[in-house]
């Protein structure tokens, strides 16, 4: 079994600070004291086989449940509440898999969604397509337009679509739940591009994905879930795919 690297920890003081969460739901131990950082300027892939409890911390970490042991810190403060709104309020920003965007809409009312800004009782809409054009240029778009239909995107780039649409609250941490789940190698490799922007911009990102190439293509560091228990963290650059294995299924790393 391979041991926690303790190089894959970043000098800077965490963004992040989750220290022994527990969740349980009836009987069942989704998570079991798991810990997990993530820093500033950091990409952290969080891997592990199916009911690992991935899922399940990254809605403890957005608010959608409560855990019921531990402790949630962003910034060294705790979270004011155990709610979405309380983790969107400290910073805490996520993108599941279902996007929750609308077809009927083009990209600048997508971003702003739920999050419109009123001007003397009315959309400004001026000030959403100008923010929405830096927020894609930001990410290193390839949107031809913000104002191009959401119909008329490809997979990838409405990936794009929800993680530009996260910036509106000036997030610190972004929670992206497989994000490059069935999508071509080229739109996959867009995908890793913005996520790698984020990074640029100064913010935490914490990844879960099954795919250990895209990971190891944009991961700072890589963190084990098994069984709800952490099982391993390692440097992405210095890590064998053997060893990432070997966390996940508990089997001997070969080494």
């Amino acid at each position: 079994m391979s041991t926690p690297n303790d190089g894959a920890r970043m000098a800077t003081e965490p963004l992040l600070h989750a220290r022994h969460i527990s969740k349980n739901f009836g009987a069942v131990q989704a998570l079991v004291d798991v810990d997990i950082e993530v820093s500033p300027h950091e990409v952290v892939a969080l891997v592990g086989d199916n009911a690992a409890g991935k899922s399940t911390l990254a809605r403890v970490i957005a608010g959608v449940y409560a855990p019921d042991g531990g402790t949630l810190r962003i910034d060294g403060k705790p979270l004011p509440s155990h709610t979405t709104r309380g983790a969107r309020s400290a910073g805490i920003a996520t993108v599941f898999q279902g996007l929750a965007l609308s077809e009927n809409l083009d990209v600048t009312a997508n971003i702003f969604l739920g999050q419109e800004i009123i001007e003397h009782g009315l959309l400004d809409e001026e000030a959403m397509e100008s923010m929405a054009r830096d927020f894609l240029k930001n990410l290193n778009a390839r949107i031809p337009s913000p104002r191009t239909p959401l119909a008329n995107l490809t997979a990838g780039q409405r990936q794009c679509v929800a993680i530009a649409r996260t910036l509106v609250g000036k997030p610190k941490l972004i929670v992206l739940d497989e994000p490059t789940s069935s999508l071509s190698i080229s739109q996959t490799a867009e995908v890793l591009t913005y996520i790698s922007q984020l990074r640029s911009m100064g913010l935490g990102v914490l990844i879960i994905s099954h795919n250990l190439t895209d990971i190891r293509a944009v991961a700072d560091r890589i963190e084990v879930l098994r069984h709800g228990r952490n099982n391993g963290s390692f440097v992405a650059s210095d890590v064998r795919y053997e060893d990432i294995i070997a966390a996940i299924t508990g089997a001997p790393s070969g080494r």
